[in-house]
């Protein structure tokens, strides 16, 4: 058996715990171990805090006001979207947003050439980090005095693959997924 969820949530700081709380009930009901319940809700967080924080128009974060004090209307007035896919094996999370995606690979790979000095044959970049594959997306680790900029970083930690990426047009995709492990006769552990 499997099972999958999708929800339509606003930007506003109050849906992060909501959907925590959604995926935790989720995986409680199904049987999955507490401790793989808990990397994936902390993980979860992570991304539902950034599609509140960026995942909009330009403007102030989760308000739905653009910089001209104008409200905005639909899809664009901060909504995001969260889905989670829960099977015998894996959980696979998405959280998709309408902001302005992340930075292009090029503008990444300029980024970190400026910072490092290095020429740009000898430079990770996002689509070739150092010691990576092709196609691997690594989050940017912030400075040890950064306030903020971990999110992406710790689902890197707590997930067993991750995705970062943009939706054709506009917006965010942030997808992760972790191998499950199950509580004694759980609902829909393997046969």
């Amino acid at each position: 058996m499997s099972m999958w969820w999708s929800l339509h949530l606003r930007r506003e700081a109050a849906s992060v715990p909501l959907a925590r709380r959604f995926l935790l009930g989720t995986m409680e009901t199904a049987g999955v171990d507490p401790d793989i319940s808990y990397d994936l809700s902390v993980a979860l967080s992570e991304a539902c805090a950034n599609a509140v924080e960026h995942g909009g128009a330009q403007g102030e974060a989760g308000t739905g006001l653009t910089s001209t004090g104008g409200r905005q209307s639909g899809a664009a007035c901060g909504q995001y979207r969260v889905t989670a896919y829960l099977d015998g094996e894996k959980c696979r999370i998405e959280v998709t947003d309408s902001g302005p995606g992340f930075p292009s690979r090029r503008a990444l790979r300029a980024t970190a050439q400026a910072s490092a000095g290095c020429p740009p044959e000898q430079q990770p970049s996002a689509s070739h980090p150092a010691g990576g594959h092709a196609g691997a997306r690594t989050a940017k680790r912030p400075a040890d005095t950064a306030e903020s900029g971990r999110g992406l970083c710790l689902i890197e930690e707590l997930a067993d693959h991750v995705h970062f990426g943009n939706r054709p047009g506009r917006g965010a995709v942030v997808s992760f997924d972790k191998v499950l492990k199950w509580r004694e006769g759980a609902l829909l552990m393997v046969s």
